[in-house]
């Protein structure tokens, strides 16, 4: 499996950790047949990237196996703002998989944090509505699902 080293990833305040982990903690709450969460907002700027970062690393540090997976294709911030470091100068992601460009495995990538892992949004494109909408990315999340305990979506700001 591919690698990715994240580079800055600033520790939590002890408020915030413990917002993470009541936040962390409810969706244990919500059932057995929950692997998936979407993480979304209105707009640019508000924090879910973040929000999504901080679960990612409160998930796997209970034991599970989390990925994130970066759906915001036209202008991800995920990559930029916490460093990612790839093993390959060559490295694929969401938009390549879904264009076919690449294998799903090809594309998901094991972090320097245990149990987390990473499917990050790759090249920017313009017509990402049609890559989110088409069939592979159902067939994606389905076969996701089997690998891991719990998929978190970061996805585009919806206004």
């Amino acid at each position: 499996m591919n690698q990715i080293n994240i580079s800055r990833f600033p520790k939590l305040d002890y408020a915030c950790n413990e917002a993470m982990n009541t936040l962390c903690t409810n969706l244990f709450y919500c059932g057995d047949e929950i692997h998936s969460v979407l993480i979304p907002s209105r707009y640019e700027q508000e924090g879910k990237s973040s929000v999504a970062m901080n679960m990612l690393r409160t998930l796997s540090s209970f034991g599970k196996r989390v990925l994130l997976v970066d759906a915001d294709l036209r202008c991800s911030s995920l990559a930029r703002r916490y460093r990612f470091d790839f093993q390959y100068a060559e490295a694929f992601g969401l938009a390549q998989y879904l264009a076919g460009m690449c294998a799903l495995e090809d594309a998901v990538y094991s972090t320097d944090l245990p149990n987390a892992f990473l499917l990050p949004a790759g090249r920017e494109v313009l017509s990402s509505m049609q890559l989110l909408a088409s069939p592979r990315y159902g067939e994606m999340m389905a076969a996701l699902r089997q690998s891991f305990d719990v998929i978190q979506v970061d996805s585009p700001p919806a206004g």
